[in-house]
This record gives structure tokens, sequence and C-alpha cells, in this order.
């Protein structure tokens, strides 16, 4: 799938659906939320939601009192409804349009939060490049969530890669110390369930 294609998908997504309808909403990101506290960062550090699209993982961030916070997506119209919701609060945040493949970040981020834009990566190249990426610009911790391998096959119509904890180990290992892997069922908002996998990574 090339580029346009891949924005045409996901801002028709954004555009016909409502949270409600897709399978990766979350009222409360609470595995994410404990997985940052977990790196024990304070609240000036810098952390980027890759693929955050119109979640509510900000919202909590800010409710917080992270100071710093970016959130990057491909789809135009999911940042647009995040910052709707956020109002006047949408201006604490950076927002970049982009496919995360393609970044190429202005600044190094003390944390790389992930869940559920990694596993759309089915093609070596990007996975590459998302490397690389984490490689350079990422100077504390990586927490990433994907499909495991008792997860879903496709999400959104779009195949998917599934991962466990030894896969997603060897991808990073040359960079990336693994601290912790667990797994997790999420409830859809149509009461169906998805197996995660959950990794929290440090630089070496």
């Amino acid at each position: 799938m090339n580029e346009n294609i891949k924005k045409d998908h996901w801002e028709k997504v954004y555009q016909t659906k409502t949270p409600k309808e897709v399978s990766w909403t979350q009222e409360k990101p609470q595995t994410s939320l404990n997985l940052i506290h977990s790196c024990g960062l304070g609240k000036e550090a810098s952390i980027i939601d890759i693929g955050g699209g119109d979640s509510h993982l900000v919202d909590f961030l800010l409710e917080e009192g992270y100071q710093n916070i970016t959130v990057l997506d491909i789809s135009a119209k999911a940042l647009e409804r995040a910052q709707q919701r956020l109002g006047v609060h949408a201006g604490k945040v950076t927002w970049i349009e982009a496919d995360v493949t393609e970044f190429n970040p202005k600044e190094t981020y003390d944390i790389w939060h992930d869940r559920a834009a990694f596993h759309f990566l089915t093609q070596q190249e990007q996975v590459q490049k998302y490397l690389q990426i984490t490689k350079d610009n990422v100077t504390g911790y990586i927490i990433l969530g994907t499909f495991s391998t008792n997860g879903p096959t496709k999400c959104s119509g779009l195949d998917i890669q599934q991962y466990d904890e030894s896969s997603l180990d060897s991808l990073f290992q040359d960079s990336f110390e693994k601290l912790d892997c667990f797994t997790e069922d999420h409830t859809t908002p149509f009461n169906t369930i998805q197996n995660f996998i959950f990794c929290r990574f440090k630089k070496l």
C-alpha cells in the first residue's frame, strides 16, 4: 500500500466512524499510563504518542500535568477530532500529521509511546525505517503495544504483523534493553476481545 492510499484509508476511517465504531478506542488507556509512570520521569519529560489519532491518552497526560507532549498521526481528521475535544488545552500539545516511517523529528524524546500503530508496518523496509527513527531520536524509553500472536490478523480492513516477546526484543535489542513485556486482552467498544502484547524498552 503506497503512502497516499494509506493516508486516504485512515482519513476515511476518521471521517466516517465514531470512536465507538473503531476497535482501538479506550475510555481510559490505563495500561499505557501505568507504563509511562513506570519510567519514573518528571512532568517535563518529552513524550510522543505515535499513531495517537484521537486517543484519550493525551487528555490524561495533560490532566496529570505533563508539559511536553507530541501526538503524531497520519490522519489530519484524527488530529482535528482530538484538538476539538481538548479545546483550549490543544494548544499545550505539539501535533504532527505524518506517516511515522517518513517522520523526521526535530527533537529527541524521553518516551516514545505506540499502541496499535507499529503492527500496521507489514513490510521489512517500513520496520527498518521505524527502528532507525527510534534509534536516532529516542533517548529514554519505548512503550510498544501491538497485536500478539493470539490477537487479530487484520484491523480496519488492513493486514497487520503479529508479535511476541522474543520477536519484539530481537528487533530492538541492538539499541534498546527490554525491561518488561506482558500480554493483555483489550475489549473493543463492540465487545470483542483483542490480545495485545506490551513491551517497555530502555535506550542502551
